[in-house]
């Protein structure tokens, strides 16, 4: 038997995002916490559209544009609830192809 081999980055082109410019759904509550109290980092691996990226000095930037609504940064930064999310006004945010 075959096995299928699936290309994760093929299937997330797949979908469509409609930016809401101006009013990003997501949010980093204060970047200083990020900084210097999480050691971490955690959403910078875990997001897995890698819509926050971690910088040289130690911060994090959030680029909202493709987020999946998955909710990962929210359940990994519980120990500093620094993620400030909210869902999308009606027709923005991820647009799921197949469903």
């Amino acid at each position: 038997m075959n096995a299928v081999v699936v290309n994760v980055e093929e299937k997330l082109f797949q979908n469509r995002y409609k930016v809401d410019h101006g009013r990003p759904h997501i949010k980093i509550k204060n970047a200083d916490v990020c900084s210097n109290e999480c050691k971490g980092q955690q959403c910078t691996f875990v997001c897995p559209a890698a819509c926050y990226k971690a910088e040289g000095n130690r911060t994090v930037t959030l680029i909202t544009d493709g987020c999946l609504e998955c909710g990962s940064c929210r359940v990994v930064c519980t120990e500093h609830a620094n993620v400030a999310w909210e869902y999308p006004r009606g027709g923005h945010g991820i647009l799921f192809k197949f469903g």
